[in-house]
């Protein structure tokens, strides 16, 4: 395999990016107005997309602007409700008292995502707000940006994160294309984006690798490994796929690496327009890449693992868990601290409850090790989940209204990801009174409460302070498309969520909640082709079967006298016995001119040739079902 050489000449200068140490350096392959494009303003998108390869493979991540609160159609939102005057204000969306996110406009004046909007708006007054409690539009954007890059991959893994990430296993297209690499013509290589179709791709120059560079410079015999190669050409990849988001009008960053753990954190350092490759060829690289990161932002490591690690460390006293994303100490000097190995990791991190073989998992990302593969592509949500907060409810009447209000909208969510309408008008061997009809792609069996108390930051109370849920089966009732959706409603409210409210909270009064949560979970795929479930509406094969077995039943256009007329079906009766009293002597027509029974036999050969009949019942039934179903007598008359 060949690795592209990077003449002198051809070389792009260094652009260092703000954050890198001296262990490491960064560079661009485009021109320098396209390093970084931090006069965009982001009220445009944050889509994150993750291109990521199997085993030794490589990956990439487009990321947005907040992980945990998604700007996806946040352009086209802002654009209608205030004009092209967003796209240069300083903007963020806010949920409640909260700030969800803000632009990268708003987070140079000190802004930043869940902050209090009155401490925001102190620091920056001329912050235009827009209203973000509906996330309605939010996911129709995430969907259709998902089925984007979806439609790209060839094996099908194609893994969502949230609302705006995606993660992609390019791993085959990207050896594909490398075994294609003409060593003699690399400026003016051609990626294919389709193994059938020679014309489908797209030019490139394989000479430098696209975007922003995190890692060793490379010299000598370093620039002929494969790995560079690979991820030369997926880099590629990823620029094309972003550009192909940018025609729909938003913006992304990208990471490029080996596993989902590296192109996670690779894809934050060029943010929010932009693409970086990590160029870790060795175990060391990828370390030392990690070693840099404060812990709470290793992907896979949480509060809780972040606070005893950090109290570990520094030698203190655990904090109270508030969810916060700070942390006083570097994975690098987690990873470097006197005795640190798995099984202390193990031990520090063990308790009941606990994800089992924590200290190794744990242990594994402080080294740069995810050994988990991305998801194949599916249609379906893991689950569905509707949350608000609140100041404060203690009535059973504001609770009652608050689930009303919750269970609308889950069950408007259902319709939308879960209802798909089976169309076969255009299916000419389907009968015109079957054209359209709704059915259920999946049916979730779990239905979840949670609730959690009102707290305020004084409170010095974690943020999931006293947070329980309460799960059971979802009723059957809430799938009957035919029901007014009101009616499902009140019913799911009175009958099934106010009891597990009562249960997960026993008092009379003051509850004072302050968050509740509604989800349906552990779905089932029912009538879909999607490879995550085979399940198949057997019903369509029954309205469909008169049709197509027609053309496969054999008539007889001249019958002998004394059996069916001109053009009915043969009734073979199996063993060429006469038919006893119980059964017509042929069979009977119907208007189309067909059998309504046809008896045990089939046409052809393929006839039972050997019937029986019952003494005690009459019924003809073949030799080999004789004993079962005197079995059946001598039982019915125990």
């Amino acid at each position: 395999m060949y690795a592209p050489r990077w003449p002198r000449t051809t070389r792009p200068p260094a652009y260092p990016v703000r954050g890198t140490t001296a262990s490491s350096s960064t560079w661009s392959a485009l021109p320098p107005r396209r390093v970084r494009h931090e006069d965009d303003v982001l009220t445009r998108l944050g889509l994150r997309q993750l291109l990521r390869p199997g085993r030794g493979g490589t990956a990439s991540r487009a990321q947005g602007v907040a992980p945990r609160y998604p700007l996806l159609p946040h352009f086209r939102t802002a654009r209608r409700k205030a004009g092209r005057a967003l796209l240069t204000a300083r903007a963020g969306i806010k949920q409640k008292g909260i700030l969800a996110t803000c632009n990268y406009e708003a987070r140079r004046r000190g802004v930043g995502k869940l902050m209090l909007l009155a401490e925001a708006r102190k620091l920056c007054p001329e912050l235009v707000v827009v209203e973000g409690e509906d996330l309605s539009p939010f996911r129709d954007v995430s969907k259709q940006l998902y089925a984007l890059l979806r439609s790209y991959s060839w094996n099908g893994k194609a893994e969502r994160l949230g609302l705006d990430e995606v993660f992609l296993d390019v791993t085959d297209m990207v050896d594909h294309n490398v075994g294609l690499l003409n060593p003699h013509s690399l400026a003016r290589s051609f990626f294919h984006l389709s193994r059938l179709d020679p014309e489908n791709g797209f030019e490139f120059d394989a000479t430098a690798i696209a975007g922003c560079v995190s890692g060793p410079r490379l010299e000598g015999d370093a620039l002929r490994n494969p790995l560079v190669t690979r991820l030369l050409v997926a880099s590629h990849l990823a620029r094309h796929l972003r550009l192909r988001v940018e025609e729909r009008g938003y913006t992304s960053s990208c990471g490029i690496s080996t596993n989902k753990l590296l192109s996670k954190l690779v894809g934050n350092r060029n943010k929010p327009r932009n693409q970086t490759t990590l160029l870790s060829l060795c175990r060391a690289d990828a370390v030392a890449f990690v070693d840099r990161h404060p812990l709470r932002k290793v992907p896979g490591i949480g509060s809780r693992t972040t606070r005893l690690l950090e109290a570990h460390v520094l030698q203190k006293e655990p904090e109270p868990e508030t969810h916060s994303m700070e942390c006083s100490v570097t994975a690098g000097e987690v990873r470097n601290y006197s005795g640190m190995s798995d099984h202390a990791l193990e031990r520090l991190l063990g308790a009941p409850g606990a994800e089992r073989g924590i200290g190794e998992k744990v242990w594994g990302l402080l080294h740069g090790v995810e050994r988990t593969e991305v998801k194949a592509a599916t249609d379906l949500p893991t689950q569905i989940s509707i949350e608000d907060t609140y100041r404060g409810l203690d009535t059973l009447a504001e609770i009652t209204q608050e689930l009303r209000k919750l269970a609308a909208s889950l069950l408007r969510r259902m319709h939308v990801d879960l209802v798909d309408d089976d169309d076969n008008g255009d299916d000419e061997t389907i009968p015109a009174a079957s054209e359209r009809r709704r059915r259920w792609l999946a049916h979730p069996r779990t239905l979840r409460l949670t609730t959690r108390p009102k707290t305020s930051p004084g409170d010095d109370k974690p943020y999931n302070f006293k947070r329980v849920s309460r799960s059971q089966p979802l009723p059957s009732f809430v799938f009957r498309l035919a029901t007014p959706r009101e009616d499902i409603v009140d019913k799911l409210v009175s009958e099934h969520l106010l009891p597990m409210f009562r249960k997960l909270n026993p008092e009379r009064d003051g509850w004072h909640t302050g968050l509740l949560n509604v989800c349906v979970a552990n779905m089932v795929p029912t009538a879909t082709s999607d490879p995550a479930g085979r399940g198949r509406d057997i019903s369509v094969m029954f309205r469909t079967q008169e049709h197509l077995l027609r053309e496969f039943r054999v008539y007889d256009p001249d019958p002998p006298e004394g059996e069916v007329g001109g053009g009915g079906v043969l009734g073979v009766w199996g063993g060429g016995d006469a038919p006893n009293d119980r059964t017509p002597a042929s069979p009977v027509e119907d208007g189309e001119g067909e059998s309504a029974d046809e008896g045990w036999g089939d046409e052809g050969e393929s006839g039972l040739e050997d019937c029986i009949t019952c003494g005690q019942c009459g019924h003809r039934l073949p030799a080999f079902a004789a004993g079962a179903h005197q079995r059946y007598h001598l039982l019915g008359d125990q």
